[in-house]
């Protein structure tokens, strides 16, 4: 199973208005270092936690079917399941009628039953499923404690600015940050 991310995101959860209010800055001059380092933290909340802040589409690539009926996309809340595509013997993809599907886009990981499950011919990769996941649009509908733990990293980043390049963050995570992301981290025994 993989999942690849079709669209970037359209904002960032937090804002720099915000960013620079946490930091107390005024000029603009560090106004591309501090959208980099948002961009930075949203990218380690997410990979940590297998949230989507901001909505955005996806594709799920399936080798075949799960033996259950149920096929679980780690990457959430799931919002749509867009569409859902199999190859035939020639290589053509064929779109699934996914019609009555449900679709349980909460539960972490989300799960999603298809009321058919066709065969695909092609040996990797053979099932396309692509959703939509994300809290909302924009920061609105983002948690706070999540909204919080973004800041105070971005804080922690900016501390390190002088000493590892943006390519080399997140270089920090600041005291606090793993207590106000715990209840959004997916455990696993």
């Amino acid at each position: 199973m993989t999942i690849a991310e079709l669209m970037p995101p359209a904002a960032e959860p937090i804002t720099l208005a915000e960013v620079k209010a946490h930091l107390r800055l005024d000029a603009s001059d560090e106004d591309t270092l501090l959208a980099g380092l948002m961009r930075a933290a949203r990218e380690h909340l997410e990979g940590q936690t297998g949230l989507v802040l901001i909505a955005r589409t996806f594709r799920l690539y399936l080798d075949d079917w799960p033996e259950a009926r149920v096929i679980q996309i780690a990457r959430g809340p799931v919002q749509t399941i867009e569409t859902v595509t199999v190859y035939d013997a020639s290589g053509a993809p064929v779109e699934v009628d996914a019609t009555g599907y449900v679709l349980d886009g909460t539960a972490r990981p989300a799960r999603l039953v298809l009321p058919a499950r066709p065969a695909t011919e092609r040996a990797l990769n053979g099932i396309e499923i692509d959703f939509t996941a994300g809290f909302g649009e924009n920061g609105a509908e983002v948690p706070d404690t999540l909204k919080r733990a973004l800041l105070l990293h971005v804080a922690a980043m900016y501390e390190l600015r002088g000493v590892l390049s943006l390519d080399d963050q997140p270089g920090a995570v600041p005291q606090g940050y793993d207590r106000l992301v715990a209840p959004y981290a997916m455990r696993r025994l």
